[in-house]
């Protein structure tokens, strides 16, 4: 036996791998000591968690992955971003806000992107990464890739329904994700006592169908030995596994200095107890390392730290003039005071038609991008076959496709939402289902603090380009008032979403084309009224309606009606009453809401010098203010009477069919707000 190989057996560990961790500890450990002495000078001023005595964790897991391997983290995972290898200047210019970062300046320390070092997405929402982290693994599993996905979180993110739906998702279609809970023993400002009855999070795996692992986070040695057969086991494509790394939170939650949390003699056990120098002493007892090669370890590696925060410091801070950079992939859809883009309207479809019912539209228009594009593949409850969608929209398609292009979910709207936008990350194209407009409050998070925000926060570093599609309730009776809001005003407060919604089956395809096809995550409303009663003409083939596009459905010269959705229909028939009265109404379906079309818009009102928007969405803060809003501040001078708008009564929609029909408007009600407009004086 060589002396290397006895070396080896005595440690239970390469020796060269040891003290490659041991590198990279030493690197984590720099990091933090400059953060932490810069934020007290001054020198350095940016928001930090401290991950003081975790650094072992991903140190080990630096010898295990590759940068081909995704890794979601947290703010606190400054360490995790060490160890897989975002360049340091380049991390310490983003906690920085310097354009220099590897995120533009804009994301900051909590929400790191780096896809070329694996590091895909960082959230400052607790537990929020673990179903982005299913969507890149599932993403890999897709294509047959042995990438193995490993998503950080804290002890505290184990109470999240988030980690739970994710974990369920990850049991069932036995994704490549390895859940790692670096158990720090402390939730923010709460120990776990004081949060759980629960004697560990390992064994909580057992009741999603997978194992769970209960490891030392700050042995090294056993970690690596525990490790390794786990990260090779979900490598091969043998499902998900839970590793509980315990470790111990040796800094406060936010900020600089040791943890209030513990007491004195907790906090002096655990500093005994930390890995770097555990390690160190480890490395020079087994005589793999002289204390000089050790001293020269750390040597380099403060030089490497100091060399990153001068070329941070000498970064320049993210200007003004990036404000509205990134917001989308084209800047121009920015709603923004006084600039409306002019966009060419779509050439008319060729060739031959039929008449469909809507949700047969939606079910074309998937059907033509799953075969232009084996990246396209759809999401959500019940959308197998059977049923093929609870309202028909995807009926067919898994038959055709095949069970990993049509995944059937769990009623887990958070987990689908994440999974659509991991999946988006790593290249897909995915479709999203949620059943209902109201169900958008469960997965609120996901996608506005992420699918939305994404592409800003990491500089365009990475993007989400997903399609949600979304019905919506209103106008069918007896649904009550959890599955018929319009909540269109809450997506449209969201910068970085698209929002497009048909009025008819020819609009259904070739919208919803644009939008799978889209860059920027968008969401497709489809009203439950239409699905299946309204048949329209639908041309054959692969049609698209430019995003942004409104048009004109019939001209008039009194006064302008705007709407889209289901009350297009309304405000036709509203049209068709006043003309009897003599009453030219003009009616434009705006079918994206955004981009918006104010320059179609401005065109008609201009013409007509009266407006009317109308949604089936609550009157009060909806669309229609907005609109209504910027039509008297062009158009002042121009009116005959003030642009106004129309919609729902401000009270949940109602069980009752003789409250819901009479607190949402129909063509009587539109037509009567009209007449008062055309009477103006």
């Amino acid at each position: 036996m060589s002396v290397g190989e006895k070396v080896s057996g005595n440690l239970g560990i390469e020796p060269a791998v040891l003290q490659a961790i041991y590198r990279q500890m030493a690197r984590v450990r720099a990091v933090d000591k400059a953060i932490q002495a810069g934020l007290s000078s001054g020198q350095l001023r940016f928001n930090y968690w401290p991950m003081t005595g975790q650094e072992a964790i991903p140190a080990v897991l630096s010898q295990l992955l590759t940068a081909r391997d995704y890794m979601v983290t947290t703010y606190r995972g400054i360490h995790d971003q060490v160890a897989k290898g975002v360049p340091l200047d380049r991390l310490f210019a983003e906690a920085l806000s310097r354009i220099g970062g590897v995120n533009k300046g804009k994301g900051g320390a909590p929400h790191i992107s780096d896809p070329a070092s694996g590091s895909m997405l960082t959230t400052a929402i607790v537990g929020a990464g673990a179903p982005i982290a299913n969507g890149l693994a599932m993403a890999a599993q897709l294509r047959g890739e042995d990438r193995v996905t490993v998503v950080n979180f804290g002890d505290g993110a184990t109470s999240i329904g988030a980690v739970h739906e994710a974990m369920n998702l990850a049991g069932v279609w036995k994704l490549p994700v390895i859940f790692l809970c670096q158990n720090n023993q402390i939730a923010e400002y709460t120990k776990i006592p004081d949060y759980t009855a629960s004697p560990d999070f390992a064994s909580r795996a057992a009741g999603y169908g997978f194992r769970g692992v209960k490891l030392d986070g700050n042995d090294p040695i056993g970690f690596f030995n525990a490790m390794k057969p786990i990260v090779e086991a979900v490598r091969r494509g043998e499902g998900p596994v839970f590793v509980e790394a315990v470790t111990l939170r040796l800094g406060r939650h936010a900020g600089v200095g040791d943890s209030p949390e513990l007491t004195r003699e907790e906090l002096k056990a655990g500093k005994a107890a930390a890995p770097a120098p555990r390690t160190r002493a480890r490395l020079l007892e087994a005589g793999v390392c002289t204390e000089d090669e050790l001293e020269r370890i750390d040597r380099e590696v403060q030089v490497e730290v100091d060399s990153a925060v001068a070329a941070a410091l000498a970064s320049p801070v993210t200007p003004v003039a990036e404000m509205l950079v990134d917001v989308y992939g084209d800047p121009d859809v920015i709603p923004r005071r006084g600039r409306y883009p002019i966009r060419a309207a779509e050439p008319e479809p060729a060739g031959e038609r039929r008449t469909v019912l809507m949700n047969e539209a939606i079910v074309e228009a998937q059907r033509i991008a799953m075969e232009a594009d084996p990246g396209v593949l759809l999401l959500g409850e019940d959308i197998g076959d059977p049923p093929g969608g609870v309202f028909k929209t995807s009926a067919g398609l898994q038959t055709t496709f095949g069970p990993q292009r049509v995944r059937p979910t769990p009623i887990a709207e958070q987990s689908i939402i994440g999974a659509g936008t991991g999946a988006a990350l790593a290249g897909l194209r995915p479709i999203a289902e949620i059943m209902f407009s109201d169900f958008t409050a469960v997965c609120l998070d996901q996608i506005v603090n992420h699918a939305a925000k994404q592409r800003y926060m990491s500089g365009a570093a990475t993007h989400v380009p997903m399609t949600m599609r979304i019905m919506t309730g209103g106008g069918l009776g007896g649904f009550g008032a959890q599955h018929s809001q319009s909540l269109e005003a809450w997506l449209l407060h969201t910068p970085g979403l698209k929002v497009a919604y048909p009025s008819n089956p020819l609009d259904a395809k070739g919208l919803l084309l644009s939008c799978i096809f889209d860059e920027d995550p968008c969401v497709h409303l489809e009203s439950m009224t239409l699905l299946r009663s309204f048949r329209g003409e639908l041309p054959a083939g692969d049609y698209r309606i430019p995003l942004g596009v409104a048009k004109v459905l019939r001209t008039g010269t009194d006064i302008t009606l705007i709407s889209y959705g289901w009350e297009v229909h309304q405000c036709m028939s509203a049209a068709e009453d006043l003309a009897k009265e003599g009453v030219s109404a003009e009616v434009i379906d705006l079918r994206t809401l955004l981009p918006l079309d104010y320059h179609r818009v401005l065109d008609s009102v201009r013409k007509t010098r009266r407006a009317l928007v109308v949604h089936a969405a609550t009157e009060f803060c909806g669309l229609g203010s907005e609109i209504a809003a910027t039509l008297n501040a062009e158009l002042f001078s121009t009116l005959k009477a003030p642009a106004d708008r129309l919609g729902a009564e401000y009270a949940p929609i109602a069980y009752s069919p003789e409250i819901e029909f009479n607190q949402i408007p129909y063509a009587p009600a539109i037509a009567a707000r009209a007449r008062e407009l055309v009477a103006f004086k």
